[in-house]
């Protein structure tokens, strides 16, 4: 059975800094695309980064700059370092993890397996 768990979220004041892990388990995700996506209150959980299986990154124009996808290969994990953290970006935060081939990586269909969330608030 295929395992997604996060942590690392918390309170932090605008600013700040967190990084927030997301470990697999249940099979290997090193050739397969793993992202992040957030989902803020009365609002459509969104794309926030991912990572393919070569290394290439890709962001939300809203926190490009900001956040670092990287993994974690031998330790099946993917982390999301955020820095200069906005009120904005108060979110539960989703790890998310693609089984199929493809290129796909931006919408929720493009994902197979998710995590329970973290919650991540910036105070102002």
């Amino acid at each position: 059975q295929v395992q997604l768990v996060e942590s690392g979220g918390g309170l932090v004041q605008a600013g700040g800094s967190l990084r927030l892990s997301c470990a697999a388990s249940g099979r290997t995700f090193s050739s397969n695309t793993m992202g992040w996506f957030r989902q803020a209150p009365g609002k459509e959980r969104e794309f926030v980064a991912a990572s393919r299986s070569g290394f290439q990154t890709y962001y939300a124009d809203s926190v490009k700059g900001r956040f670092t996808i990287s993994r974690d290969n031998a330790k099946n994990t993917v982390y999301l370092q955020m820095n200069s953290l906005k009120p904005e970006d108060t979110a539960v935060y989703y790890c998310a993890a693609r089984s199929r081939a493809g290129t796909y990586y931006l919408r929720i269909p493009d994902y197979d397996y998710w995590g329970q969330g973290t919650q991540v608030t910036v105070s102002s």
